[in-house]
């Protein structure tokens, strides 16, 4: 039988091939061109998740291969972009990109979210609030080391009215376009 992916080592949990295999599908066939009927984008392909199961792909070479197709399509996204509005279009919308997130990151410790409601939980505001340091840091010194893995892999344990999970992942995503638009 031929896999794409190794497999989880032992009994352990991995990635539901069935799934990792049909997105893979749909993005070769949006690749490939629009006579395929098919679309799909950078932020798709970042926001795809698959069930874990059992003896399915190991996570770590499906992730690193979610990484390199998502730069693929972002950078395809790019050229179209710089082709369609110019260069300095771009610079402008990444500039703007850059001024939103900043201006998250300097709110104060805490407050830089909204909060979830009392009886509802969210991510840690510590932990975000630590990770949110960091990149602030690397903007202050005008480099961005952190690689898009570590961005997308980062995890926050849950907390009793912590932040709410979809604005910082659309923020952690803003961070992600960030880094591949300054390579």
């Amino acid at each position: 039988m031929h896999t794409s992916f190794p497999l989880a080592a032992g009994s352990g949990s991995g990635y539901h091939p069935e799934q990792v295999d049909a997105f893979l599908a749909s993005a070769r066939s949006a690749y490939e061109g629009p006579g395929s009927g098919a679309t799909m984008t950078a932020a798709d392909v970042r926001r795809a998740a698959f069930a874990v199961k059992r003896g399915g792909y190991a996570a770590r070479y499906v992730d690193a291969a979610m990484d390199r197709l998502e730069e693929v399509f972002f950078e395809r996204e790019r050229r179209a972009s710089l082709r369609a509005q110019g260069e300095d279009a771009w610079w402008d919308e990444t500039r703007a990109l850059l001024s939103e997130v900043r201006g998250r990151i300097q709110r104060p410790r805490g407050k830089r979210f909204r909060r979830r409601g009392l009886f509802a939980t969210g991510y840690r505001r510590s932990q975000v609030d630590a990770f949110l340091d960091r990149i602030s840091d690397m903007f202050e010194r005008r480099e961005l080391g952190l690689k898009t893995a570590e961005v997308r892999d980062v995890v926050f344990h849950p907390q009793w009215r912590g932040y709410d999970e979809d604005q910082v992942d659309a923020l952690l995503d803003a961070v992600v376009e960030l880094i591949l638009a300054t390579r």
